[in-house]
């Protein structure tokens, strides 16, 4: 009877634990980027090859911008983005900033919109 009780609870433990170290990593890639299904299918996110440094900034930003933007359910409008009104970049740097960030904002919406139906 007590050899029964002690499988019986070392099967348990075993089990529970085993549970657990397969629970983690499901758990990890779960917690993990949101926007994973939305990334798998090309790389969309990257930037055009003929951008210069600072385009390829506002570029990625403008990605950034548009992903909260779609999360937090508000409407498509790169006007409302204070990075985009007021860029931390040097002054003679502004306009290929904002040119990159739009393209970049524009690019990342409608990448989620099209893809967010499936």
């Amino acid at each position: 009877m007590m050899r029964n009780q002690l499988a019986i609870s070392a099967l348990a433990i075993a089990l529970s634990t085993s549970g657990f170290a397969t629970a983690q990593p499901f758990a990890a890639t779960a917690s993990g980027s949101q926007y994973q299904d939305h990334d798998r299918d090309r790389d969309w996110n990257a930037p055009p090859q003929e951008f210069r440094d600072i385009q390829r900034q506002g570029y990625h930003d403008g990605i950034e911008g548009a992903r909260k933007d779609y999360d937090n359910h508000r409407r498509p409008d790169v006007n409302n983005r204070d990075e985009y009104r007021h860029p931390h970049v040097p002054e003679s740097a502004r306009a290929d900033y904002r040119e990159g960030f739009r393209r970049g904002y524009d690019t990342a919406w409608d990448h989620l919109m099209n893809n967010s139906r499936r």
